[in-house]
């Protein structure tokens, strides 16, 4: 079995995120959402409220697919979740060239840790590249419009948790 981790914050899961997740669940039996528990970034929503956001967005996903798509949080290094998920591939999205750079960085010192890993990049839809959780809750605190860029149940998140 083919087994993919795509990793994130997902403060919240954007349509860029659905985007890559549709599209890399194409290339694996099953994708396992990597969310990251990051103190340091002091996300909007909690842990678990980011779970179940990814949770309920790629059920039917999952069902069109017929891939398994599964949340997983994790603490530890990147290489470390890998291995505890048994993937054999890292997805990561690219929106722009100061992304490669970064994930460039990242490649390497993951192959170091564990060349048996390969890291497979994904470029969102055009109309999905601009897409940022963090210029999205941005957004989302000044009143502005992110319908066309989360889905109508993160907006509603979004909303409550900011009103």
């Amino acid at each position: 079995m083919r087994v993919g981790l795509y990793p994130g914050t997902f403060d919240p899961i954007t349509m860029g995120h659905i985007d890559i997740i549709r599209r890399a669940a194409a290339l694996v039996d099953k994708l396992v959402i990597g969310v990251a528990i990051n103190r340091d970034k002091g996300p909007l929503f909690s842990l678990e409220e980011r779970v179940a956001m990814i949770e309920a967005e790629c059920s039917q996903l999952s069902e069109q697919t017929g891939t398994e798509i599964v949340a997983h949080p994790f603490e530890n290094l990147l290489i470390d979740c890998a291995r505890d998920v048994g993937a054999q591939i890292i997805v990561r999205g690219l929106r722009a060239v100061a992304d490669f750079e970064y994930e460039f960085q990242m490649v390497g010192m993951n192959r170091v840790l564990d060349d048996s890993i390969e890291t497979v990049f994904l470029m969102a839809e055009a109309r999905h590249q601009a897409i940022a959780s963090k210029l999205v809750k941005e957004i989302a605190r000044l009143n502005g419009d992110v319908s066309k860029f989360v889905t109508p149940r993160v907006n509603a998140a979004l909303r409550e948790r900011l009103s």
